[in-house]
């Protein structure tokens, strides 16, 4: 039996689905780190317990939706990478938890 959650490489973006869901993760501050085939991004806070909020809810998403980031946070900053270890690289999970991180910070 198989985990529903469990991605595999057939869930990896194909090039023109991930060039259109990239491109305004890009226009909105991510990077590519293609040595990794992942998303990365440095979000700022106005000090520590903003960035701690910010982190508990995101947290609760990447739980709820089994998809869990690379992530550091020092003082008023959260350092933030995703892939998809399970798949080798980049996955639609990714793209919907940096989504859903941009807009937990607006």
């Amino acid at each position: 039996m198989t985990d529903k959650n469990q991605k595999t490489p057939q869930d990896m973006l194909e090039r023109e689905a991930r060039e259109e869901a990239l491109a305004p993760l890009l226009d909105n501050g991510w990077r590519l780190d293609e040595g990794r085939d992942a998303l990365s991004k440095r979000f700022e806070f106005k000090n520590f317990v903003e960035a701690f909020g910010w982190m508990t809810r995101a947290a609760i998403w990447a739980e709820k939706w089994n998809h869990h980031p690379e992530w550091s946070n020092v003082y008023n900053r959260v350092d933030v990478t995703l892939t998809s270890h399970d798949a080798g690289g980049l996955t639609q999970r990714d793209v919907k938890l940096a989504r859903k991180m941009d807009a937990l910070n607006s």
